[in-house]
């Protein structure tokens, strides 16, 4: 397990003088404004300060909404008042906040859908979510939040490759350095096409290792209406995709006795 401490003790006396029920007024603030850059403004969240170095499936999306941040700022509050270190609340966060509200809903079920369960032998998808959380990493190609105007970034409008602290700093440069500590082999599930073009262009560049890409995964989100019809369209591809990972794992495993 490895955790961004420097970052969390930077901000742990920031947090425990937040309310437990928190709004933007108390979040989007100077205390946790990171970058600004033109109309993006980021700010900063705990929740993926924490690596499972071990995973067999990554998620990951552009970045975390306010929705996400929020829940992560209210278990690390709680968190904190509980007693608990630094690394414990890094978790904590990781767990509550991953793709949390409705988005996990729709993210479980599109999983389900296009077999990830039969493939890796489990029940459903919803459990990577709970009993089997080690087998799963979450997190963004922009690991904290990205607003315009205090509403979420959607990866276009600035697309990211318009934007240099996007690309560079983030894209290109926290986001393949968190992956490679995951050991793999492990599936990368990059949610949306925005994500998909930062996955596909490290992988193409060898910036990323030990992971192998799935392409054509809707974003889950509730305001990507199309994200059905996307899956509809994509579904055979996404199938067989999972199905040669799994074979792939199966393999490894298997030369590894």
């Amino acid at each position: 397990m490895i955790v961004n401490h420097s970052c969390l003790k930077e901000f742990a006396e920031k947090l425990h003088s937040l309310p437990s029920s928190l709004t933007k007024s108390d979040l989007l603030i100077s205390s946790f404004h990171l970058h600004q850059e033109n109309e993006l403004d980021i700010y900063y969240s705990p929740h993926n300060e924490y690596i499972n170095r071990t995973a067999t499936i990554v998620i990951a999306g552009i970045t975390p909404g306010f929705s996400q941040m929020k829940t992560a700022y209210e278990t690390a509050v709680e968190s904190l008042r509980q007693g608990r270190t630094l690394e414990q609340m890094a978790v904590d966060t990781k767990i509550a906040a991953g793709f949390s509200g409705s988005m996990r809903h729709n993210l479980i079920t599109i999983l389900d859908l296009c077999g990830l369960p039969q493939a890796f032998g489990i029940q459903s998808a919803a459990k990577l979510f709970g009993e089997l959380r080690h087998m799963l990493h979450t997190t963004s190609v922009i690991k904290y939040p990205v607003f315009i105007q205090q509403k979420n970034y959607t990866g276009y409008k600035p697309a990211i490759t318009h934007s240099p602290i996007l690309l560079s700093t983030y894209a290109f440069g926290h986001f393949p350095a968190e992956l490679n500590h995951v050991t793999g082999p492990a599936l990368l599930i990059p949610l949306g096409k925005a994500a998909e073009t930062v996955c596909e262009t490290l992988i193409r560049q060898h910036s990323l290792q030990n992971l192998i890409c799935l392409n054509g995964f809707p974003h889950p989100s509730g305001a990507n209406g199309h994200r059905l019809k996307q899956f509809n369209k994509n579904k055979e591809q996404l199938e067989t995709q999972i199905r040669s990972f799994a074979a792939l794992v199966d393999f490894a495993i298997e030369k590894r006795k």
